[in-house]
């Protein structure tokens, strides 16, 4: 491999405790192979060059584990963080293995497990905390129903906002200055989890006592398997300015979440989205919540996170191509038909610009036989991306 898509610390690449650690184990199968201790985990990502590691609670500390346990383990995970030199810059609840979750956590139809949920969150808080981490992500994999016959739907999302807004209330009473990412997903583990889309989150977001304090973590995998298009997800947050975290796998569309390595499958809107990513700005951790195939050992495990890292930097090698390609920019330019007179007057409404605009004599036979150019702008980027260019 060449030494020029090597990763380092500076890229921000972020794998979570239980996607390397992730066993092959499947609705069908067993494990395939063993689970790594979280200080293995960090040594052998640190020799990859990534920058942190993030983790649900019970990725380090099981649900049953003794106090003695706990500061043990989180010492250990600690000591090899210093050791490494890595980060954990995000931090979140595991609120669905347990059974207790089965038909929600924060949106349980009974308040003791709602009550449960939020006591288990605040403690996983003070945990992230303790580890540095400054992002806490919620997933709501059980928020969601198989059956709408219980007829809770308006209650479970007043629940939730509730949640919410304690957990807000709990990091700054704590002084932990939490920013908070939801990640949607349309189904999968439940029948149909609530707020499956950005759109849907972001309108949430609104309806809580501090939207300022949340924004969105969008993932790859959830938008794909549903048949839509990720980089538009992303490019709607980023407009919002509610991009605070990123999870990037790959996935075939219409199958179950599959969490592939980055760039398994979907080459173009990868790297789209890796464009997107670099052109906007966007300063966070490039977290890849992907696992290695069900087939693989140890060394499969490590192939395939070094694989999502190199597959980033490559595209976004190939996006500075893009940027910088003569003949793709040309026909970038000619695409977009710019009119300064035009866009004055549409740019703020007045009533002298409405009635400018009103009056203004358009040919609309011509303006549909323009052919903008599309065919060559999108073979010129397979080319680029075949690297022919």
């Amino acid at each position: 491999m060449t030494s020029d898509f090597q990763p380092r610390p500076a890229d921000r690449f972020t794998f979570g405790l239980w996607t390397v650690g992730n066993v092959g184990r499947d609705p069908f199968g067993e494990a395939t192979r063993p689970g790594f201790s979280a200080p293995h985990i960090v040594q052998k990502l640190a020799e990859l060059g990534a920058y942190g590691v993030n983790l649900h609670d019970n990725d380090l500390v099981p649900i049953d584990a003794s106090a003695g346990e706990r500061d043990r383990l989180v010492a250990e995970f600690q000591q090899a963080l210093s050791d490494h030199g890595l980060v954990v810059p995000m931090a979140t609840t595991n609120l669905f293995s347990d059974p207790v979750f089965k038909d929600g956590a924060f949106t349980s139809a009974d308040a003791r497990v709602r009550a449960y949920a939020l006591q288990k969150t605040m403690h996983s808080m003070d945990l992230g905390h303790e580890l540095g981490a400054q992002t806490y992500v919620f997933w709501g994999g059980r928020e969601g129903t198989e059956v709408d016959a219980s007829g809770k739907l308006l209650d479970a999302l007043a629940w939730f906002r509730d949640s919410l807004n304690f957990l807000a209330e709990y990091s700054q009473s704590q002084g932990y200055g939490y920013r908070f990412a939801l990640e949607p997903k349309p189904n999968e583990p439940r029948g149909d989890i609530f707020f499956p889309t950005a759109g849907s989150m972001l309108g949430f977001i609104a309806t809580l006592d501090q939207p300022e304090l949340f924004g969105v973590n969008p993932e790859f995998a959830h938008d794909t398997m549903a048949g839509l298009n990720f980089a538009h997800a992303v490019a709607q947050i980023i407009d919002a300015g509610k991009l605070f975290h990123i999870d990037l796998n790959d996935q075939k569309p219409g199958r179950f979440d599959q969490d592939l390595r980055f760039g398994a499958e979907n080459l173009k809107t990868a790297f789209f989205l890796v464009k997107l990513l670099e052109d906007s700005g966007y300063d966070g951790p490039r977290h890849f919540d992907a696992h290695a195939l069900r087939t693989e050992d140890e060394a499969g495990v490590w192939a395939f996170a070094r694989g999502c890292m190199r597959t980033y930097l490559i595209l976004r090698d190939r996006a500075r191509q893009f940027n910088e390609d003569p003949e793709i920019q040309a026909a970038l330019a000619a695409y977009r038909v710019e009119d300064a007179e035009l866009s004055s007057l549409t740019r703020q409404f007045s009533p002298e610009n409405a009635q400018a605009l009103k009056n203004r004599t358009f040919d609309r036979a011509l303006l549909g036989q323009r052919g903008p150019g599309l065919e060559h702008l999108d073979q010129l980027t397979v080319e680029l991306l075949l690297g022919v260019r």
